[in-house]
């Protein structure tokens, strides 16, 4: 069965894509750092970098393609978890408990830096 995909159609460039792209992936790479360092001590900034681009993707096809929020957010926990599992050769437990951690650093400073911007932009003059 051959289904039709909408893109949305926003006269957005792509480099702008592109940008959006490489910005939300290294800001994933970073929260994903963060949040390995926080479970298991020591660990490669390296091997971080592997796993912010894959949410990151999800993130950026899905706007593109108009795809459900929920639909997205699972694929994209789903392909966070096995990236962690993978580049940090864990056990399925210990990497899904990466992933949460993952998720609330990302929320956390994710709220932060935009509440920074929302004040950088108030500023008077």
């Amino acid at each position: 069965m051959v289904t039709h995909v909408r893109i949305a159609a926003t006269g957005v460039s792509p480099l702008a894509v592109a940008g959006t792209f490489g910005l939300l992936a290294a800001f994933l790479s970073l929260t994903a750092f963060l949040a390995a360092r926080n479970v298991l001590g020591d660990v490669p900034a390296v091997k971080a970098l592997g796993v912010g681009p894959f949410p990151a993707a999800v993130a950026v096809v899905a706007g593109a393609l108009d795809l459900p929020s929920a639909l997205a957010i699972g694929v994209a926990l789903l392909l966070d978890g096995a990236a962690i599992h993978y580049l940090y050769g864990e056990s399925p437990r210990l990497s899904a408990y990466i992933t949460l951690i993952h998720v609330v650093v990302t929320i956390l400073l994710g709220t932060v830096l935009f509440g920074l911007l929302i004040l950088l932009g108030t500023l008077p003059g």
